[in-house]
């Protein structure tokens, strides 16, 4: 006979239930979830497509060898360890909406998210930096930039971000959670999570607030000064053709760099800003699923030494095997 104090195990089920999150992303319009599903899926699929044939072209090319290539590739793999983050639960909750989250998946999702964040930020600020090099100091661009620095810097903006999501999801998640725990988005992010903390979080804000100085104005800072002495590079370019192609190849980078600041600074910066949930799902589903679908694109069709490789690896290839 199992002692008195022994709970059934309906009742630890229950409790576990009791401890989950519920995602609520677009529960205010529930009659648009099956299309909004349909329309999520194939942006995610897009976005695989796009950044998988970004990886296999720089990779498999050799004409796509410069270090520009080496991080746009780093740079595509970001986006997809992003979205593969974001996408799956985002369809998980529009298809099987209720369904409940727990605290240690919540807290993994998070965890990724910020560190995926925080890699781009640095990855974009480095690939700037080396656009800077390669039209401000030409002639030292290939001594300065060798393989083992672009393994270097590489290897530090995929590491840099793991502590900075460690240290604020773990503080996050232990903080208590209060009273309902439906979380008014799509995934789970400081913001909607911070509605729920039944405690003081103003000194968890404060540093979150100084963490999104340091991880994206700094880099935003750094790659204006760095497009300025671009531009004043290109200005004093004697030929009209070699101003083209320099701000051609910057300006991929330039609109991926707005797209992506421009909407996670709303987000980050002011985690308890009072922007309604709705419209921080949409803010969000800017820089987590339609910028990783349209990087591939604005660097593809905007950039001729890609398009060129596309013919090289998948056309030419194709028509060798054939007999």
């Amino acid at each position: 006979m199992p002692p008195s104090w022994a709970s059934p195990p309906w009742t630890n089920q229950s409790r576990s239930r009791e401890l989950e999150f519920v995602l609520l992303g677009f529960s205010h319009v529930p009659s648009l979830r099956p299309m909004l599903a349909v329309l999520f899926l194939a942006t995610f699929l897009l976005m695989l497509l796009g950044n998988t044939l970004i990886i296999m072209l720089t990779s498999l090319d050799p004409g796509l060898r410069a270090p520009m290539y080496f991080f746009l590739r780093q740079l595509a793999l970001v986006e997809i360890c992003f979205s593969l983050d974001v996408a799956p639960r985002l369809l998980v909750t529009l298809l099987l909406p209720g369904r409940g989250v727990s605290p240690t998946s919540c807290a993994l999702q998070l965890l990724l998210l910020l560190s995926c964040v925080t890699s781009e930020c640095l990855l974009l600020t480095v690939m700037a930096w080396d656009r800077f090099l390669a039209i401000c100091r030409p002639l030292r661009y290939g001594a300065i930039m060798s393989l083992k620095l672009c393994h270097l810097l590489a290897a530090t903006c995929w590491l840099a971000g793991l502590p900075v999501a460690l240290v604020f999801t773990i503080w996050l998640f232990n903080f208590p959670f209060c009273g309902p725990r439906g979380i008014r988005h799509y995934l789970c992010d400081i913001a909607p999570l911070l509605s729920l903390v039944c405690a003081d979080t103003r000194v968890f804000e404060v540093s979150v607030f100084v963490a999104t100085v340091l991880i994206m104005i700094v880099p935003v800072c750094l790659i204006l000064m760095s497009y300025t002495r671009i531009l004043a590079a290109v200005l004093r370019m004697p030929s009209a053709s070699g101003r083209h192609k320099a701000l051609s190849t910057c300006a991929s980078h330039l609109i991926v760099v707005i797209l992506f600041y421009a909407t996670t600074g709303v987000i980050h910066l002011r985690p308890k800003a009072s922007y309604s949930p709705e419209s921080k799902q949409v803010v969000s589903l800017s820089y987590t699923i339609v910028t990783p679908m349209l990087n591939p694109l604005i660097y593809s069709l905007r950039n001729k030494e890609v398009k060129a490789a596309f013919g090289r690896v998948f056309i030419q290839r194709r028509g060798t095997f054939i007999p």
